[in-house]
């Protein structure tokens, strides 16, 4: 499997193309930590051996086997393993879209929806994630998207929300708004953190502990996901990964390769083959 790290460690990342704004990942992982992140879209994830470690907001989740993950867009966490043996998982990562269009068919949720629980035990909504993996990798396209469309009925008719409608900012969420949208434009040349305080009209301490209470992460965190992100996007277009680093502001491929590993999971060279590959037949699943 590609973008395997340490002995015994392996990870696929890919997108079946009947499935879009879907990307999936099965992967072991021992050594492997995923540092402070988020994502645009959602996590759907089932530990199918050992256990993953997922440090959130509310505090740590110890996911088993049986354990079902669902994380809400923009939610920073990290993740690594709870036992020595590592852990073997199947994630799915729908976009916002994939859940709302779900949510409106199937449930009586309206508006952004999303997840109340971070970790359940649903052996059985478990298996369907599994099934939507081997599913796609046989290039079964409609036993994928229908098993998909049953296991997120299942998981937002029993742990579904709406999120409310957003309040008015208050003047630290306001600049971090603005501080975000600044990096966003500036991610190949970013301001110090007291030029962009400055830029503002507040004091670095004040930015920086209004980011981190907005974002659940520093500017300088935020902003390395951040170039990841876009990196991604770069590889999806084609671009080569030795051009996405420079763009995207890392000074060079080596330093692209370090952090897009470390939160994705796979190295961009990887990252990038896998979405080149025309599905036929399934790949060998190591078990």
């Amino acid at each position: 499997m590609a973008g395997a790290q340490q002995a015994g460690e392996w990870a696929r990342h890919w997108s079946y193309a009947e499935l879009p704004d879907l990307d999936l990942l099965r992967a072991r992982y021992i050594r492997h930590t995923f540092p402070r992140h988020s994502h645009e879209g959602y996590v759907v994830a089932t530990v199918s051996h050992g256990v993953e470690d997922i440090g959130t907001p509310g505090g740590t989740l110890h996911a088993g086997p049986g354990t079902v993950v669902m994380i809400n867009p923009e939610v920073p966490h990290t993740a690594r393993a709870g036992v020595p043996e590592g852990w073997v998982y199947d994630t799915l990562y729908p976009s916002a879209q994939v859940i709302n269009d779900i949510a409106s068919d199937t449930t009586r949720l309206r508006g952004s929806v999303g997840f109340a629980e971070t970790g359940v035990a649903d052996p059985y909504a478990a298996r369907l994630i599994a099934e939507v993996h081997r599913a796609a990798e046989e290039g079964n396209a409609l036993a994928a998207d229908s098993v998909l469309r049953v296991v997120v009925t299942r998981l937002l008719t029993r742990h579904g929300t709406a999120f409310p409608v957003s309040a008015p900012r208050a003047a630290g969420a306001r600049d971090a708004a603005r501080a975000r949208a600044l990096l966003e434009s500036r991610m190949a040349e970013p301001p110090t953190l007291e030029a962009l305080a400055a830029e503002l009209g507040t004091s670095p301490f004040a930015l920086l502990r209004a980011f981190k209470k907005q974002y659940g992460m520093p500017p300088h965190t935020w902003l390395t996901d951040a170039r990841v992100r876009r990196a991604r996007r770069m590889l999806d277009a084609g671009t080569a990964p030795s051009v996405a680093a420079v763009e995207v502001g890392f000074t060079d491929q080596p330093h692209l390769n370090r952090h897009f590993t470390r939160i994705v999971g796979v190295p961009p060279g990887a990252y990038q083959r896998e979405r080149a590959r025309t599905y036929k037949t399934g790949p060998d699943r190591p078990r």
